[in-house]
């Protein structure tokens, strides 16, 4: 494996979630404008059910599918590898039908649960998803096992067009007809099954390109130094499926954690804050928590996502080979980049947090949940990738105790802290839920490789992060009272470029002044990227 593998995986899965995600956020302009705050409140209760279930419906196969695919390949059992990929279908669609009936049926009595019965149809409208998208999942994990990671990523970027056409068409349909509001909820919910149809369109292009030009193995067979075994597998469907098992329910447990922290939000902010401010007010505030928050602060987790999903193989293949030496070298590098990368993205979103969310939804309300739940983001990256790292050398059992140590946190933060601190204390208990689990798998890692990560540039980056988030806040208060004479959103644009653009590429020199990247980060670049930046590296 070349040293470009990594960031290569990484960058194309990560440019093509960033694509989506973007289209996700657009889609929320035409969508806030349509439905209101409520309406995306009852939109985002429906999306946050489903993404459970979701997970539930794939079991967590994809990414054991990775890392099982991937460490045969690499011992060259490739009649093995095709045997669990097969297995792996037959329970996606069984797990999709029973799922899509369960959401279907269940959906008036979650709806009426949570508070709002309106909720309902939209959870229906979104349901017959559930029967393609554990087939796509499942179809993704299979290809990063054979570390080709442009099929997913070009599907989620089909899937997410497909999705955003539907939704506002509908949502805008539905009310132009005369239809009440919680009809065009459900039109834009009925996006994700639109969504679901090309993205599977996409997965079966690819996997019927990968059978015609499949003339030695699966596709990866014929590099250098395999030694390939077309054999027929003695092990048995029983066997594969007790091995699929035993590597993807850990990894579901683990892989919950987000859906069950906007879950427990989405359930209980309605509940907790009625009292304090009333039902109306409480569910504008669940609006803006699903609606804005968690759609924006979720744009600093495609690097962690894909990061993970890139790295799983890399590192099961050097541990199936019981290259330690290499398993610690791909720990330390992935940690890096999610750290020094992360913070970029996350402090360029932090300090332009007003002016966007101003764009994006045509008013600042909920700039501080925005704020604050971006700021956990960072959390959340490093969670995410280290939760990777023990899956890949087979402790995905402890990785999964972390989750819900911290999903316990979560539980405790809500109902102690919510009632002295309001919307404050959701979002406190949800910094607390990501760090507790970040910081029991940061232990675990260090326990269990060699890790090496930033040593005395820890000050250095500490500094560059004051510096940054004061240089964007500074900028963010100046450009308020000089940049205006344009329309509102324009003005609102202008700044959050503004602001970014200054907050981002100060953090970048910053990285550079302080010796944070080296010329030991540098080798993972592109070759023009390292030229580039080697005039501007000093030291090792």
């Amino acid at each position: 494996m070349n040293k470009d593998t990594l960031l290569k995986g990484t960058l194309i899965l990560a440019a093509a979630a960033l694509v989506a995600r973007a289209l996700g956020v657009v889609q929320r302009i035409p969508l806030k404008h349509l439905l209101g705050d409520a309406g995306m409140a009852t939109y985002g209760i429906a999306y946050n059910i489903y993404f459970v279930l979701l997970i539930i419906a794939t079991a967590g196969i994809p990414s054991a599918l990775s890392k099982l695919i991937s460490e045969r390949v690499e011992l060259g059992r490739i009649e093995e590898a095709r045997r669990v990929y097969r297995a792996a279908i037959g329970f996606a669609i069984v797990a999709g039908v029973i799922m899509t009936l369960l959401l279907f049926v269940g959906a008036p009595l979650y709806a009426d649960y949570n508070g709002n019965p309106d909720s309902a149809l939209a959870i229906r409208a979104l349901a017959p998803a559930l029967l393609l998208f554990p087939i796509i999942a499942i179809m993704r994990g299979y290809f990063q096992g054979l570390q080709f990671m442009l099929a997913g990523g070009l599907s989620q970027v089909i899937e997410q067009i497909a999705r955003v056409i539907t939704a506002v068409f509908l949502a805008y349909l539905a009310l132009k007809l005369g239809y009440e509001l919680e009809w065009a909820v459900a039109g834009a919910s009925f996006g994700g099954v639109m969504g679901s149809i090309g993205a599977f369109i996409v997965m079966l292009w690819y996997a019927r390109r990968m059978r015609l030009s499949d003339t030695s193995a699966v596709g990866v067979a014929s590099l250098p130094g395999r030694q390939i075994s077309k054999a027929k597998s003695a092990v048995t469907l029983l066997q594969t499926y007790k091995l699929i098992f035993a590597n993807s329910i850990p990894i579901t447990l683990a892989a919950l954690a987000v859906p069950i922290v906007n879950l427990l939000d989405s359930s209980t902010v309605i509940p907790l804050l009625t009292g304090d401010i009333g039902h109306e007010e409480a569910t504008i505030s669940l609006g803006l928590l699903t609606g804005r928050a968690q759609s924006l602060a979720g744009i600093p987790i495609i690097l962690s996502i894909a990061v993970s999903q890139t790295v799983l193989p890399i590192i099961s293949s050097a541990y199936a080979r019981l290259d330690h030496n290499e398993v610690g070298r791909r720990a330390s590098q992935v940690i890096w980049l999610s750290i020094v990368i992360g913070l970029g993205i996350v402090i360029t979103m932090i300090t332009a947090a007003r002016p966007l969310n101003g764009f994006i939804f045509a008013d600042t309300k909920g700039t501080d949940i925005i704020i604050l739940l971006t700021a956990a983001a960072m959390l959340q990256i490093v969670m995410m990738t280290t939760s990777s790292i023990l899956n890949g050398i087979g402790k995905m059992k402890l990785a999964a105790v972390h989750v819900y140590i911290g999903i316990g946190v979560k539980i405790a933060g809500l109902f102690l802290l919510t009632p002295f601190m309001g919307m404050y204390g959701v979002l406190t208990s949800t910094i607390l839920c990501f760090a507790v689990i970040m910081g029991l798998n940061l232990m675990v890692v260090y326990r269990s490789m060699k890790i090496t990560l930033l040593g005395r540039r820890w000050i250095g980056l500490i500094a560059t992060i004051v510096i940054s988030l004061g240089i964007g806040f500074g900028t963010d208060w100046i450009v308020r009272s000089y940049v205006q004479g344009f329309s509102r959103i324009l003005e609102f644009m202008l700044q959050a470029f503004i602001v970014g653009s200054l907050s981002g590429v100060a953090y970048l020199g910053l990285l550079f002044l302080f010796r944070i990247i080296r010329k030991t980060e540098v080798l993972m670049l592109p070759g023009p990227l390292q030229k580039l930046s080697k005039k501007f590296v000093r030291g090792e």
